[in-house]
């Protein structure tokens, strides 16, 4: 029986010695033998007192709460069990909230005060959270977006008054050229007596302006992407040299390998004499 506390020795520094037997994994079939407690001292029972039985003196020489209790039987292994009783547990006081400080009161008196107080923290920590996001969400949009001076060249003002009748003026909008045209009576009633049927690309004249007597482009060709000569060509409109498309007064493909008619921009009249085209 001793042999057995004695292989035991090695932990004796680490652990306390109980006076409590703790159970086997298997059933006994015959019931152990208990060797009652050593009588402990006046000034309470220490390992170092231990040391023929465990084989060692323990450093410090830490009292045990109990005495040793060694069991035995047929079926199961002779062993002595020693358990960390003497830990001590920390003090969550301060962690905890007021209500349930006390052992001995439910806790479900309180309940609703602290799921009103959980509730309230999550919620504003969600509108924290949406707040940040939205105002990182918008800065990065605004960062796509153009900047003030791309923004400006995105429009033009054209003073109609400066382009006599009969003529046409080129202006520069978004890196392209933009064609203007001040329209006789003549050349509006020419556009729009022509038969859609012939046209490559069908649309009336009065589908392409907003005011008859003023044609507004941008001057691109839709074959290749050059740029038309103005007031040129068989049909007395534009003329792009590149591969020799002709479009008429109202900006349509009559001949060459365009495909299409030349683009309208939005534009809108903010008077008599002004047009803002973007």
């Amino acid at each position: 029986m001793l042999s057995v506390a004695a292989r035991a020795g090695p932990l004796g520094p680490f652990l306390c010695a109980v006076a409590h037997g703790v159970p086997g994994p298997l059933k006994q079939l015959v019931p152990g033998v208990v060797v009652p407690a050593l009588p402990e001292p006046a000034g309470g029972l220490r390992l170092h007192a231990m040391r023929n039985l465990l084989g060692r003196d323990p450093p410090g020489g830490r009292a045990a709460r109990g005495g040793l209790v060694a069991t035995a039987s047929l079926n199961a292994p002779a062993s002595v069990r020693f358990v960390h009783n003497d830990v001590t547990v920390p003090d969550f006081s301060d962690y905890r909230h007021p209500a349930v400080l006390d052992s001995t009161k439910s806790s479900q008196d309180s309940g609703d005060a602290r799921r009103g107080f959980s509730y309230l923290m999550t919620a504003t920590a969600c509108v924290t959270t949406a707040y940040v996001a939205k105002n990182f969400v918008t800065q990065f949009i605004y960062s796509l977006s153009a900047a003030a001076d791309v923004i400006a060249m995105s429009k033009v003002e054209i003073k109609l008054l400066d382009i006599p009748e009969g003529k046409n003026m080129t202006f520069k909008w978004r890196g392209k050229p933009l064609f203007v045209r001040h329209r006789t009576q003549d050349e509006i009633n020419q556009e729009a007596a022509v038969n859609l049927a012939e046209l490559r690309d069908p649309q009336h004249d009065l589908e392409r302006v907003k005011k008859p007597e003023w044609l507004i482009l941008v001057g691109v060709c839709t074959h290749l992407g050059c740029v038309p000569i103005a007031g040129a060509g068989e049909f007395g409109g534009y003329y792009c040299p590149c591969h020799g498309s002709h479009y008429d007064l109202s900006g349509r493909i009559r001949k060459g390998p365009a495909p299409l008619n030349l683009e309208i921009p939005y534009y809108e009249f903010t008077s008599d004499d002004l047009v803002i085209v973007g």
